[in-house]
């Protein structure tokens, strides 16, 4: 057995309370109280020094009880559970959110349009609006080339695709008494396509392609919110190129440009001269006359001024503001070579074209479609 080096005496003595300011642990302010009886499950603490009852009904020093305390070490574990947790819901709500913007912008959900990548009510994609070429990309494919055939000869015109079963809204003009209408999409595929209505009055027709089936559809916008100044793009087959691109702007509005009706014989078709040599479409505007004589039946309509070139062949294709929306069909240009007599075909645009305005296409629609002409 090893006895300890140690000395006796050596080892610190601690006073126990009450011994003055040396104590350790300090005191406490105040004489703790003593029970005075104690049985099993109670304990009875003195009363106060007045016979009170000081809160127990046992007279005696009226002294405090000492305040509970609770363990310093759960306190600290218990904190830290809570910011633990706190800290994995703040992580796991942005992974899921994180998580779940992919999912929409890859399933295409949500409302966001952002999310989906497309404009709200439009064809073209967020990252392209408002540039000429991304009106193009998304516009395209809407828009035709018609090709009709008369005791005239034979013209080339254009048109907007407006359900994808296949009915195309065009000018009347373009396929008034023709005997076969063809219609080339931009994809080059050809369909047969038969007249569904007419209206001569507001120089607009709706044919219709057999057999078509998962078309690629236009969006018609408001023309009533045009502005003058608004850019614009045009789209048709000037020439027959087909697909052709241009640019402007609006330059005014409710223009009032007379055309004429049609007669039945199909003269005075619009668009590039074929084999019968069809005529540049003949139209009066303050009262002038431009590309011809427009005859004594006439039709007149408030039109959009554009200043995006227009050439032969353009008649019955698009006018599309910058989130790519309908907002007119063009019908008539002015060309500077037509009063030098040379044909349609040598005669250019020179920056004054008209469309009809969309809206006045969307009210006609219904009468097209059971049909009717005025």
């Amino acid at each position: 057995m090893t006895e300890s080096q140690r000395p006796s005496g050596e080892y610190p003595m601690y006073p126990s309370y009450g011994n003055g300011d040396a104590a350790y642990p300090p005191p406490p302010s105040y004489r703790p109280a003593e029970p005075i009886a104690t049985g099993p499950g109670t304990t009875v603490w003195p009363g106060g020094n007045d016979g009170g009852s000081g809160g127990n009904g046992v007279g005696g020093p009226d002294f405090p009880p000492p305040a509970p305390q609770e363990p310093a070490a759960p306190r600290h574990r218990a904190r830290r559970p809570v910011a633990l947790l706190a800290a994995v819901a703040i992580a796991a709500a942005i992974v899921g959110g994180g998580t779940a913007t992919v999912i929409e912008q890859l399933t295409g959900g949500g409302t966001n349009s952002a999310a989906s990548g497309v404009v709200p009510g439009t064809t073209v994609s967020q990252s392209n609006k408002g540039t000429v070429s991304g009106v193009a990309k998304a516009v395209s494919p809407m828009i035709v080339e018609i090709n009709a055939t008369s005791t005239a000869g034979e013209s080339t015109g254009s048109g907007v695709v407006i359900t994808s079963d296949g009915e195309i809204v065009t000018n009347n003009h373009v396929i008034s008494g023709a005997s076969s209408i063809k219609v080339t999409l931009s994809t080059g595929k050809t369909y047969t396509a038969d007249v569904v209505g007419t209206d001569p009055d507001k120089d607009l027709a709706l044919i219709k392609l057999q057999g078509a089936s998962g078309l690629k559809t236009a969006t018609l916008g408001d023309s009533s919110a045009v502005a003058v100044g608004d850019q614009v793009v045009a789209i048709g087959s000037p020439e027959g190129l087909t697909g052709t691109v241009t640019s402007g702007i609006v330059s005014a509005l409710d223009r009032d440009v007379t055309v004429a009706k049609e007669d039945g014989s199909g003269q005075g078709q619009s668009g590039q001269g074929g084999q019968g040599g069809g005529e540049q479409w003949p139209f009066e505007f303050g009262g002038r006359q431009f590309n011809g004589d427009t005859g004594e039946s006439t039709t007149t309509y408030k039109a959009i001024q554009t200043d995006a070139s227009l050439n032969p062949g353009n008649s019955g294709g698009a006018l599309i503001n910058m989130n790519g929306e309908i907002i007119g069909i063009n019908s008539a240009m002015y060309s500077a070579s037509s009063s030098s007599g040379s044909n349609s075909s040598s005669a250019g645009s020179v920056g004054l074209g008209f469309a009809i305005p969309v809206n006045t296409l969307k009210a006609d629609l219904d009468t097209l479609r059971a049909g009717n002409s005025s």
